[in-house]
């Protein structure tokens, strides 16, 4: 099991029977404009419970219980496409899903959720770690940075609206 202690946040990964609370984080983020570009794909992260092979969700948990964040790493196969039809050239994690309530963004709290679920992602042998941004979310990006991401020159199409862009950031092993 990933577990990652940073500070007052435990970051470890949800458990079957936390659906509701699942749900609940998800229902916030989808209602918060800064989060919304990437809540797309996170619904391709069924079965991303403690245990699964093929994808994580982690969450950071204060000590009252309540959730702080989370994001999901998806494993993505050589050989195959990746959810927008791109071919998948080696191992990877894609990290989806990332949310960190507004009260919790900017002391470090991501850095420590990026640490638990490319750990997850390279014991289950990727080769490198990606994600897909805005390219307007300069915020996300700063973000996406310091926890050890770079842009990869990969540019997407924007789920939303095909005139914009979203960026591929990238984590080698």
């Amino acid at each position: 099991m990933t577990r990652v202690t940073s500070g007052d946040y435990v970051v470890r990964a949800i458990r079957p029977a936390e659906w509701e609370k699942v749900r609940g984080l998800r229902l916030d983020a989808l209602r918060d404009p800064a989060a919304r570009s990437c809540q797309k794909r996170s619904a391709f992260a069924a079965g991303s419970g403690e245990g699964s092979a093929t994808a994580q969700q982690f969450i950071a948990e204060l000590p009252d219980g309540s959730w702080a964040g989370s994001l999901t790493v998806l494993i993505e196969e050589a050989g195959t496409e990746d959810w927008a039809g791109f071919p998948v050239e080696r191992r990877q994690g894609h990290v989806v899903g990332v949310y960190v309530r507004p009260e919790h963004r900017g002391n470090g709290l991501i850095k420590a959720m990026f640490d638990a679920g490319v750990s997850w992602a390279w014991g289950r042998g990727a080769e490198r770690v990606r994600l897909l941004v805005h390219e307007d979310n300069e915020r996300a990006q700063g973000a996406y940075r310091k926890a050890g991401f770079r842009p990869s020159g990969v540019r997407v199409p924007f789920v939303k609206d095909a005139a914009q862009n979203e960026l591929e950031f990238v984590l080698d092993r």
